[in-house]
């Protein structure tokens, strides 16, 4: 071997051995941090710590009244989850049980939460181990360099010939520094994995033929003796839930309406959901039919803006994830949580300036007021109707200025009153009344004409409540059909509490030249 390729081999296991000790600290840096870490999220409605295992499970631990459940996790590398559900702003257990019950048979959108929240955890964990195997690497290289070659020389020397002593300290110091990386890398055995898991169907020998209940599995004990009519309250909860809105989405899929001819698009219009999320795939059924890519969201998609609400913005987020989505916040959506979920899950929000999405002008805001689900507007009902009239005069002018707004979107139809009948829009869409005003036509101000259309609750909601394993009343969500980026017609779509889908006609929408 000549000296040249000499210094190239030299050269080349200098680099091989330094990225092996790079990789040797960076995995079970990685591995450590990510088993030991956890996150807090709102699941359903509670909030709830998450925690990534490799057990291969989902494991769901309801606290001490409600035996934990776990189901295969389906993740690759046999990664699974701890879910520890903590407190509520829900007070009565019946209640509780019933809401979580709902919620478990539409789980998708808590699923993507879930998942996102192992996926933060999983990057965080590898950027932790690349920082730390780079900074082993530049340390061992700073060492190198440090040591110089003439005690480097010494040191192999010497190693070549080691004393006794030299040998015992070498053979601590690897002990000690093993046995340092697996007490840091082994996360603690938690005692609940020796928990005597059954099939839920052996604890509860009625329950039908279900593709997500038989994977479940429970645990044995007393807990499961003494609740036992607590979870059989909810898992039939469950099962009407799941066959009400599977049944009605199976027809929604059937369902006839008008689909966009050359050169036209379509959007979907919903409004009103108040937690109701077994709706969201029968409104994505009926926005397939429809051909629809683009989704119009008019607010109060909860109760009262509480946090443990994020899970109705987390499903319209999951089912209509390849959709582009303009929103805007309700009266009912307090606090400005919901506005910041929209955000975060990549919705449009509207704020009261035009914005272009999908080829078509929009301009709206969010309701100015607020209220609870119990309590009523919680101002002065004169500020309430000022803060209304203020926003209307706010979008009026907004809108004439810019010129060519299509879409005014607002949640309560007072909103848009003013803008209406300003002429400077071609569609004014509402909801918050939980009924069906219109479409009608209204003569402007600067000879245009502009069409109004209040759509019933996408929820079926009686008064802020819509959550339940079945429909309160009749639902509805409205199809809105564009042409060059302006509105040609509406169509809206029924939903009976029978089971029934009701198509309305197709109205043409007329819009004034600009």
């Amino acid at each position: 071997m000549t000296p040249g390729s000499h210094a190239v081999a030299a050269r080349a296991l200098k680099i091989v051995l330094l990225v092996v000790l790079g990789v040797a600290v960076a995995l079970p840096t990685a591995y450590s941090t990510f088993v030991h870490s956890e996150r807090s999220i709102v699941i359903g409605a509670h909030d709830a710590v998450v925690k990534p295992t490799f057990d291969g499970y989902a494991r769901i631990d309801f606290g001490t009244l409600i035996p934990q459940i776990r189901l295969p996790a389906d993740a690759p590398l046999g990664i699974g989850v701890d879910i520890r559900l903590g407190d509520s702003d829900i007070s009565e257990l019946n209640e509780l049980i019933a809401r979580d019950a709902v919620i478990a048979s539409q789980p998708q959108g808590e699923i993507a939460a879930v998942r996102s929240s192992l996926v933060s955890m999983l990057a965080d964990a590898a950027m932790r181990g690349v920082g730390a195997g780079a900074l082993a690497v530049v340390g061992a290289m700073v060492g190198w360099w440090a040591i110089g070659r003439a005690r480097r020389r010494a040191i192999w020397v010497a190693a070549r010939h080691p004393q006794r002593r030299q040998l015992v300290g070498a053979a601590s110091v690897g002990v000690v520094t093993a046995a340092a990386l697996v007490l840091v890398a082994v996360p603690e055995r938690p005692q609940s994995r020796d928990a005597a898991w059954v099939p839920i169907g052996s604890v509860f020998p009625l329950l039908p033929a279900d593709p997500v209940l038989d994977r479940v599995e429970i645990v044995q004990g007393a807990s499961t003796s003494g609740s036992k009519a607590l979870v059989e309250g909810a898992l039939e909860t469950y099962r009407t839930s799941v066959s009400f809105y599977g049944t009605l989405e199976e027809t929604a899929r059937t369902a006839v309406v008008r689909t966009p001819e050359e050169g036209e698009t379509t959007a979907l219009v919903v409004t009103d959901r108040h937690d109701n999320i077994g709706m969201d795939p029968v409104a994505r059924a009926i926005a397939d039919r429809a051909g629809a890519k683009l989704l119009i969201d008019l607010g109060d998609d909860t109760s009262n803006g509480a946090s443990w609400e994020s899970f109705s913005i987390n499903s319209l987020a999951r089912e209509f994830r390849d959709f582009d989505i303009v929103s805007v916040a309700g009266n009912h959506d307090t606090g400005g949580t919901v506005s910041r979920q929209m955000k975060d899950k990549g919705f449009t929000v509207l704020d009261g300036k035009p914005v272009t999405v999908a080829g078509i002008r929009f301009i709206g805001s969010s309701d100015p007021r607020s209220s609870g689900l119990t309590a009523g507007y919680s101002g002065d009902p004169k500020a309430n109707s000022a803060a209304i009239r203020k926003q209307d005069e706010e979008l009026t002018a907004a809108t004439c200025e810019a010129g060519d707004v299509s879409v005014v979107a607002v949640h309560s139809p007072s909103s848009g009153k003013q803008a209406a009948a300003s002429g400077c829009a071609d569609l004014v869409l509402s909801g918050h009344l939980h009924r069906t005003v219109g479409p009608e036509v209204v003569a402007g101000a600067n000879g245009r004409t502009t069409t109004t259309l209040t759509t019933a609750s996408t929820g079926g909601a009686v008064y802020a409540f819509a959550l339940g394993s079945k429909l309160r009343r009749t639902a509805q969500v409205t199809i809105v059909t564009f042409a060059d980026g302006r509105p040609v017609g509406l169509q809206p779509v029924s939903f009976e509490p029978g089971g029934i889908v009701t198509v309305a006609d197709y109205v043409p929408v007329e819009t004034s030249p600009r």
